[in-house]
């Protein structure tokens, strides 16, 4: 899986406004707080506010919230407010895919892909991430990735 910088950016910025609470932080705060450079940031927040995850305010005591409590804001949701769809083959959905021959089956490979990352990216969100009580499954897989990968290939 690759993750691009936007969304990198947009997962930290999200945690920040989740551990401020419920006043605005500016747009220069979040940058300083997670090192990440102003005008690209002020594009992400755009994009959460329109996605609906965060609220924004102009004027001296202004700045960004999140819409709803950190609990009931999935990575997933960030995700897809910056990047689009999770997982996508050539910007289709995997069911829309369709291969031939000796590629018949990757189509299976790819939706599998998806609920994978559903899994987890859905099932993590802002109160775990910042409250650093990550779901059993996403502690176990990050603490032991291999024993998943060796118990998956018996």
């Amino acid at each position: 899986m690759r993750l691009s910088a936007r969304v990198d950016y947009a997962l930290r910025a999200a945690a920040e406004l989740a551990v401020a609470g419920d006043g605005p932080v500016t747009a220069e705060q979040l940058a300083r707080a997670q090192a990440i450079p102003g005008k690209f940031l002020e594009n992400i927040l755009t994009q959460l506010r329109r996605a609906g995850l965060v609220r924004s305010q102009r004027g001296p005591v202004g700045g960004y919230w999140l819409a709803r409590p950190p609990g009931e804001i999935s990575l997933a949701d960030i995700i897809r407010a910056v990047d689009g769809p999770l997982a996508n083959v050539r910007g289709e959905r995997p069911e829309h895919v369709d291969y031939d021959g000796a590629a018949r089956s990757l189509q299976q490979v790819w939706i599998a892909l998806r609920a994978s990352e559903r899994a987890i990216l859905e099932g993590v969100n802002l109160q775990h991430l910042v409250s650093n009580e990550l779901p059993d499954q996403v502690r176990s897989l990050a603490e032991d990735p291999e024993a998943w990968v060796n118990h998956t290939h018996r």
